[in-house]
């Protein structure tokens, strides 16, 4: 039997929906319910790693994550000085859709969410908006304070809520502009690589075109 060159993901624009959130950000963060999950097409379609649940919601202060990941033997690997080698989550957004473009433009946005990795002890968690590679130019800087995590061990893995603060998010209107680039990866030494819709064969984390569409609706 050969070998299958092309996921079947592939050859999709993926969408799906983001419903919106009534709440807002405590310091113990959010509970988003069964309806803020998010697929992942890359297991369905593609037979990828299934490890975690991914939920996220939205309203006018920005947008709101939960993630639990189970089935971990291992202590999550973690530095905040080392993201990009690093357990946890990197959520990718472009606040004007734009399918057919291969290098970042300004609103495009990577931010990173790790568990843990940060303090003297490495054990408190870390919220990040980091340059995407080859990019064209990069949105503008998170002010202190916009990006909120908080992070709990479990024993087969972790839980982290945060908060991207709207004015984290260039160019974030969902009025005019409800329908945003989309990806997502999960990454895991132990597990591997849960994703939205394509695994890291593909240079998804920096080229747009290989993203999908959130939808923010009401």
């Amino acid at each position: 039997m050969s070998e299958t060159l092309i996921p079947p993901s592939f050859l999709f624009r993926l969408a799906v929906p983001c419903r919106h959130y009534s709440g807002t950000w405590a310091p113990t963060g959010v509970e988003l319910d069964e309806r803020y999950i998010m697929t992942s097409f890359h297991a369905e379609l593609n037979q990828g790693p299934r490890f975690a649940e991914l939920r996220l919601g939205w309203n006018a202060k920005g947008i709101y994550v939960n993630l639990r990941t189970t089935g971990k033997q291992q202590t999550p690997w973690c530095r905040d000085t080392r993201i990009d080698d690093s357990d946890g989550l990197t959520l990718l957004l472009d606040t004007r859709n734009v399918p057919d473009i291969h290098r970042a433009g300004r609103f495009c946005h990577r931010y990173v969410f790790l568990p843990q990795g940060a303090g003297r002890l490495l054990n408190d968690p870390v919220a990040t908006l980091v340059p995407i590679n080859r990019a064209r130019e990069n949105p503008k800087p998170a002010p202190r304070g916009s990006l909120q995590i908080v992070s709990e061990k479990r024993s087969d893995g972790y839980v982290i809520s945060a908060h991207i603060g709207a004015d984290a998010i260039t160019g974030f209107d969902p009025a005019e502009h409800p329908h945003l680039g989309f990806n997502y990866a999960i990454v895991d030494r132990e597990l591997g690589w849960q994703t939205f819709n394509l695994g890291p064969e593909l240079p998804f984390m920096s080229d747009p075109s290989l993203w999908g569409t959130l939808e923010l609706v009401k």
